[in-house]
């Protein structure tokens, strides 16, 4: 049988359906980490991927086996929940860096890596007595990838941070929290969502550029340097209030458990079952309202509300936060939370209001998810086998399904030093991999003057909202080639964060906020998860669209898509479609649930898909307080990683096989792929999440939270680990007393009565300068962050500047804005996110003639031909 008869023979095959022992996409590569809490999660991903993954730990064991929750509540290295969870799937090797005796063995293991992930902040180099710039060069072919706090460079990169920290600096904080008091004053600071989430943002961003780069060493032989700053990256990852203010000088303001918006109301989309649980209710368009009368008029339950009028538009689908508030609005909440509190938890009908066409879903603990049906079909979990505990233990293991490789489970995390003795005495030098897939022609360059990894990739993008198409857009930067489909009855979002009236020169020169243009080709949000992409509009319902299609696939590598499960094989495309058309061909598709399972037709969006993967439930103050939950579509970034993640590393499976496959992405299961610490903890210990405000259960520090400071809405985050950077704190703050006063003599003590030292540090920072008082207490060594908006980012922090967070690029009609860049950077390849168009996103069907001459060799009377059929 020829591989195109194999590769066609297979696909039959449901994503998922591949024998256990499948491979991962990563496999035969290896990583050695030398990495902390940074960078164990990016470990973790790789592992997953398939690459075996050393973790080097010094003789007293790695710092992260110090953070709990443990095992049996018994603090121990060998029992940390923390350190199971985000070393699964790894070996571990004792290995002194510093020590010049086990140099040699250092460099050997080194070696034989493909690929280094280090979070040292130098540590390592130094330890090699070389420079950031030689240790590619030492190790020809080597991938270095390094996660470091702020950057190499910069007025802030030697400042000290944290979780909280970063997600304070980066913008997350300020977008999430609870509503005013009114008339519209905050009274409650704002709140971090979720455990290690910094971490997860830039362990997600490090691996798009890890892989983009095992893709340009795989063609080229050369390794390059990868770098993230968690700053950068966190800065990145808020939804709609970076181009909100970069278009429109317009700032959004924190709500309950709904996107940050520029119109607050307060009526939280939430509602309360009459048992204390919540379920999320999203969805005011005319197309959701019309759906709902019959919903709720089906129970009795519709009180007064009307169908929308025959004026309404029910195709038109707003990007959530985006949409004007007001108060018919924010009565049909309430009327929907009427309906919630009649019900308990258990008995409220959400999978029948799923079934109406609602955007409903239970606000979820991340317990909740194993048992259900739907993630037991997609795998979504394993049980992993702890010898020591005679047991065996649920982890989340997958983010997606495909049909030629698998995400690996691996084995419980490695004790101390384990697998030293074996590691160490065969180090096995690096191989390096032929493709079976080869390029051909000369490189492109990008506007940076250096080459593209992704050259001569080719995605048929159709993508749309943040979570897919960000994913394409990422590629683009990269140098895909992406052509992104449309077509009016169903075009993708595009009314957001628009264009001002009066265009850049009247941004310039704003001191509020400016009226948006409503253009649909003037969107500020689109423009920046579409950067550097084609644009085609194309009817693929018309046979000659659908012909158009099949023909442009044949000359793609990779046909990408978010709609509902099932979309493109109704209309043709499905995947056996696609593989007679070219049998090599990868198919990635990504929606809310994965098309594999019980829950493939359910709506999802960002806060829907949090919703259901426990992450809503986990954020906001200690009960009897409401969830806060995130204020913007965490999961959407999240899944646009994701989703290039899956695309990457198929090509990289391709490329080295010759065979392409089905990817089913998961926007939920990527969040799932977030919550394995509390998972855990409810497996060992029987402990259900408890929400803990700002507060550090498992990190030990105090103080750590969010301070008011003087100003309207400004905070400092302030989380100190040590009595060094407490004593460091009292100095600044010039309170003797307080390193006097027994209930802060002891970080235990601290920790006992966080209450009255939250007071008194509130009582301090009521009047001080936020961004004065951040800079004092960096210089005497406390972790500090303002809590900073969209405005600090964009105009007033010096990192982001110096780490060129944005570039400038233009679209033909918007014209000339800045976008934000790609945090990975890459020292031989980096991204460009004017992609190879050198533009930002594409106007509706910009490039129609363009694509159909040079692809399809049209002339330009049968693209107008085309036109005026309805086919484009």
């Amino acid at each position: 049988m020829t591989v195109q008869q194999d590769q066609t023979a297979a696909a039959s095959l449901e994503p998922g359906a591949v024998a256990a022992d499948a491979p991962g996409m990563l496999q035969g590569l290896r990583v050695v980490e030398f990495a902390d809490e940074l960078a164990e999660y990016a470990g973790l991903l790789l592992a997953g991927m398939g690459a075996e993954v050393v973790k080097v730990e010094p003789p007293a064991g790695a710092a992260t086996r110090q953070i709990g929750p443990f095992a049996g509540d018994m603090p121990d290295p060998e029992r940390s929940l923390h350190f199971w969870t985000y070393n699964r799937g790894k070996r571990s090797v004792t290995l002194d860096i510093a020590d010049p005796a086990q140099r040699d063995a250092l460099v050997a293991l080194i070696g034989s890596a493909d690929i280094v992930l280090d979070s040292t902040r130098g540590g390592l180099h130094a330890a090699l007595g070389e420079t950031l710039a030689s240790l590619p060069g030492r190790f020809p072919g080597l991938i270095v990838a390094r996660i470091t706090p702020f950057g190499d460079t910069g007025p802030w990169k030697d400042h000290k941070a944290s979780d909280l920290i970063h997600l304070a600096l980066g913008g997350v904080m300020m977008n999430c929290g609870y509503d005013a008091a009114p008339p519209w004053d905050y009274d409650l600071p704002p709140i971090a969502p979720q455990l290690w989430h910094a971490y997860h943002i830039a362990g997600e961003q490090l691996l798009v550029g890890i892989l983009a780069a095992v893709l340009h060493r795989l063609h080229t032989g050369e390794g390059q340097d990868v770098s993230v700053a968690v700053h950068d990256a966190v800065s990145k990852n808020t939804e709609l209030d970076v181009m909100s203010w970069v278009m429109r000088r317009a700032p959004l303001y924190r709500m309950t458990c709904r996107h940050a918006g520029e119109q607050p109301t307060h009526v939280p989309n939430i509602g309360h079952t009459k048992d204390g649980r919540w379920c999320i209710a999203l969805g005011l368009s005319a197309r959701d309202q019309a759906n709902l009368l019959p919903f709720l008029s089906k129970y009795g339950m519709q009180a007064d509300l009307a169908a929308p009028g025959r004026e309404a538009d029910l195709r038109a689908r707003n990007v959530p936060g985006s949409s004007a508030a007001d108060e018919g609005k924010a009565h049909i909440v309430e009327v929907i939370q009427r309906f919630i509190r009649a019900y308990t938890y258990e008995d409220l009908p959400w999978p029948e209001a799923q079934a109406a066409g609602l955007l409903w879903a239970p606000l979820r603990k991340p317990h909740e998810n194993v048992a259900d049906v739907h993630w037991q079909t997609r795998g979504t979990f394993a049980e992993i086998e702890h010898p020591e505990l005679g047991r065996a233990l649920p982890y989340p293991v997958s983010r997606w399904l495909s049909t030629e490789t698998r995400w690996q489970t691996g084995t419980r995390a490695p004790r101390l030093g384990e697998h030293t003795a074996e590691v160490l005495a065969d180090p096995a030098p690096r191989v390096a991999s032929v493709p079976a897939r080869p390029r051909s022609g000369p490189a492109r360059l990008s506007a940076r003057g250096k080459a593209f990894p992704l050259q001569g990739v080719r995605i048929f993008d159709f993508s749309w909202f943040l979570a897919s198409a960000g994913g394409t857009r990422l590629c683009a930067a990269l140098g895909a080639d992406v052509i992104k489909v449309e077509w009016k009855e169903n075009p993708d979002t595009r009314l957001a964060a628009m264009a001002p009236v009066g265009g850049r020169e009247a941004r310039s020169t704003a001191t509020g906020p400016l009226p948006g243009v409503t253009d649909s080709d003037m969107g500020g949000q689109f423009n920046n998860k579409n950067a550097g992409k084609s644009g085609l509009s194309l009817n693929i319902r018309h046979p000659k669209g659908l012909e158009i299609a099949r023909r442009m696939i044949a000359q793609s590598d990779v046909v990408a898509e978010g709609f509902s499960p099932g979309v493109l094989k109704r209309l043709g495309l499905g995947y056996e479609a696609l593989t007679k058309i070219r049998p090599d061909i990868i198919y990635v598709q990504q929606s809310g649930m994965g098309g594999v399972g019980t829950y493939g037709r359910f709506r999802t969006i960002g806060p829907v898909a949090a919703a259901f993967a426990g992450a809503a439930e986990m954020s906001g103050l200690r009960e009897p307080a409401m969830p806060a939950g995130w204020g913007y579509s965490y999961l959407d970034w999240i899944g646009a990683y994701s989703f290039a993640m899956a695309i990457m590393g198929a090509l990289f499976h391709r490329d080295r096989t010759g065979r392409g496959q089905w990817v089913d992405s998961s926007q939920c299961e990527t969040g799932i792929f977030h919550c394995g610490v509390p998972i855990l903890d409810h497996a060992v210990n029987g402990r259900s999440w408890e929400r803990i405000g700002n507060r550090s259960p498992y990190k030990p520090a105090a103080p750590h939270g969010a301070y008011r400071c003087a100003g309207q809405d400004r905070w400092i985050a302030i989380a100190c680990f040590t009595e060094e950077e407490w004593a460091a704190l009292c100095r600044i703050a010039g309170t003797p007393a307080w390193a006097a006063d027994p209930r802060f003599a002891t970080l235990a003590a601290r920790l006992a009565h966080q209450d009255a030292l939250e007071a008194a540090l509130t009582s301090w920072t009521t009047g001080q300068e936020a961004h004065t008082l951040m800079a004092a207490l960096q210089v005497a060594g406390v972790p500090a962050g303002v809590c900073q908006n969209a405005e600090d980012r964009c105009d007033h922090d010096p990192q982001l500047a110096a780490l060129d967070w944005m570039t400038e690029v233009t679209g033909t009609k918007i014209g000339r804005w800045p976008v934000t860049e790609l945090p990975s950077k890459l020292s031989a390849t980096p991204p460009y996110s004017g992609g190879i168009t050198d533009r930002g996103a594409p106007g509706y069907g910009e490039d129609n003639e363009r694509l159909l001459r040079e692809l399809l060799g049209y002339s330009a009377q049968e693209v107008a031909d085309l036109a005026a059929e309805g086919v484009i």
